[in-house]
């Protein structure tokens, strides 16, 4: 019998939520828009990093990383480029459904 996952690994998957998917959690979305170093903050806090480390690019590597979620850092760099505050929703949002499903 061949192996194809390593053990404890995720399936490979995407993002719970879309990038502009403001509306799924409107609570979010007005924390981000409101005070976006706070969200960084919490986001940091929630994956055992350093307070401002969840404002930027490489946290999202590292989570989609941890739960195979596909992307590139091509694709994390982008849309932090262009709406930091919709990567950093969109993070949010997805740390939060998995904390629901008891799978963060």
């Amino acid at each position: 019998m061949a192996v194809t996952n390593q053990p404890g690994s995720y399936a490979r998957s995407e993002f719970q939520t879309g990038l502009c998917d403001f509306c799924d959690d409107c609570g979010t979305c007005c924390y981000g828009l409101c005070c976006y170093p706070c969200l960084g903050c919490s986001i940091a806090s929630d994956m055992d990093e350093c307070c401002l480390c969840g404002l930027n690019m490489p946290i999202r590597s590292v989570y989609r990383t941890r739960y195979n979620i596909t992307g590139s850092l091509c694709s994390d760099f982008m849309a932090y480029m262009f709406c930091p505050v919709c990567a950093t929703c969109q993070l949010k949002r997805d740390i939060d459904r998995r904390k629901e499903q008891g799978i963060f």
